[in-house]
């Protein structure tokens, strides 16, 4: 572990800003090493404000319930950094071993000569080696940040591009308005490769078809090519030549209906032969993806919360995702009410009042707290707290989680609902908090 935190270091010590969206200095790099995004497997790509996780998570369980040996790229990491380069196996893809990982990235900062380039540009680098060198049938790719310029952009014919759903978040780097964020995430599809999209607003849906009619690359739009709702307890997927019956998603809420028929989409579009409905439906069924909407279960923070307590984390950060997250609060409520509080960290350029605000009548009380350790700076929890108590909510700030779960516990009678929410960041310290160990570099 040591090894690896101190060559994150010195790569973040590569470039002054930590995002600096450009293919330039990703292209030399990569042409230095032999081009590896040339030699992977057939990539899936993508993009997406939010749900890229989740279509991650449920493609990669139903390849491998197919069969199939899968790569996986994801950022950030959560608790390790080697959660963002999942290697193939036999038994599913698992993260790349700290000691491949080590050489892996000490090998390519050298090719790189010290010549500036920014830490996802030469990580991700590292993880197209990793990917070009080891057997596998599929890579999945998620889009760091936008699309047009991300690192990931570089690979020159995807088997298939995946936009998920597009709202406002990265505005300072994306542009002010959804038109704006959809022509970045657009920038991702290539002439004659499919499209998977989304169900989107209009002014999205415009700029996409625009794209793609400029590109010639296939749509395969919700609502128009596929659907997929939930009808008597199942998820129902349709599309021109398709009717599929199929449980649903392992992942919780009502937005992974979407996200699961966004997946199903995908693979299909992809056109390998064995994927079929069994492999389908055992995969909606097993996925797993850690900080969205994830029960705790057993650990230190959910002794803390009390043994009668439900303790809850999600990752998301934007105001779509608040929708999301209340939406899935109030279905809980309907099953089994309970009184819920937030505990809430954000980022400071984040849309703390557009986030919280769909969870008004939902929650009693809001914690507030800071998140150790984020690579930029986050909002103060007194600030956080002051926007809370702006929009109608009892609020205070907190030192720590362990603290929050303390002071809401001792505002109980009896058994509550507890939520950690508001950042990934924040996710990977409870995470890490529950392992007892820490994060690594982001």
């Amino acid at each position: 572990m040591a090894r690896i935190d101190e060559i994150l270091a010195r790569l973040k010590q590569l470039h002054p800003l930590s995002i600096d969206l450009s293919l330039g200095r990703i292209e030399r790099l990569l042409a230095d090493l032999g081009h590896p995004e040339q030699r992977l497997p057939p990539a899936i790509h993508i993009a997406g404000t939010n749900g890229k996780g989740s279509v991650t998570a449920y493609l990669k369980a139903m390849l491998q319930a197919a069969g199939r040996r899968v790569h996986v790229y994801t950022s950030p990491h959560l608790v390790r950094f080697n959660e963002r380069i999942e290697i193939a196996h036999p038994e599913g893809a698992r993260p790349i071993d700290e000691q491949r990982l080590g050489d892996l990235l000490e090998r390519v900062e050298r090719i790189n000569t010290g010549k500036p380039i920014t830490f996802f540009e030469i990580t991700t680098a590292a993880a197209f080696v990793a990917f070009a060198e080891s057997p596998a049938d599929a890579v999945i790719l998620e889009v760091g940040l936008g699309g047009r310029l991300d690192t990931t952009n570089v690979v020159p014919k995807p088997a298939v591009t995946a936009i998920t759903s597009i709202s406002m978040d990265h505005a300072e780097r994306l542009g002010g308005t959804l038109a704006a964020i959809a022509f970045e995430k657009a920038g991702i599809l290539k002439p004659g490769v499919p499209a998977v999209i989304a169900r989107q607003p209009e002014e999205v849906e415009h700029v996409i078809e625009a794209r793609a009619d400029e590109v010639g690359a296939p749509l395969i739009r919700c609502g128009r090519e596929f659907d997929a709702f939930r009808q008597n307890g199942r998820l129902v997927f349709q599309s021109e030549n398709r009717l599929l019956d199929l449980p649903l998603p392992g992942l919780i809420g009502r937005h992974q209906i979407g996200n699961a028929g966004v997946a199903i989409a995908t693979v299909l579009a992809v056109g390998s032969p064995g994927i079929g409905e069994h492999a389908i439906a055992k995969g909606l069924a097993s996925a797993r993806w850690p900080a969205r909407m994830q029960r705790l279960t057993s650990g230190p923070l959910v002794d803390l919360a009390g043994p009668d307590a439900e303790l809850w984390l999600d990752g998301g950060h934007n105001p779509a995702a608040g929708v999301a997250l209340a939406e899935t609060l109030a279905d809980l409520d309907e099953r089994s009410s309970r009184p819920v509080s937030l505990i809430v960290g954000m980022m400071g350029q984040k849309d703390a009042a557009g986030y919280l605000a769909p969870f008004r009548n939902l929650v009693t009380e809001v914690l507030t707290v800071a998140i150790p350790g984020a690579h930029e700076a986050p909002l103060p929890p007194d600030r956080l707290a002051e926007i809370a108590r702006s929009l109608g909510f009892r609020a205070e700030a907190a030192i720590s989680v362990a603290a929050a779960l303390k002071r809401i516990r001792s505002l109980r009678k009896g058994p509550g609902r507890v939520l950690i929410c508001g950042s990934l960041y924040l996710a990977g310290h409870v995470l890490a908090l529950q392992e007892g160990v820490a994060v690594q570099t982001n």
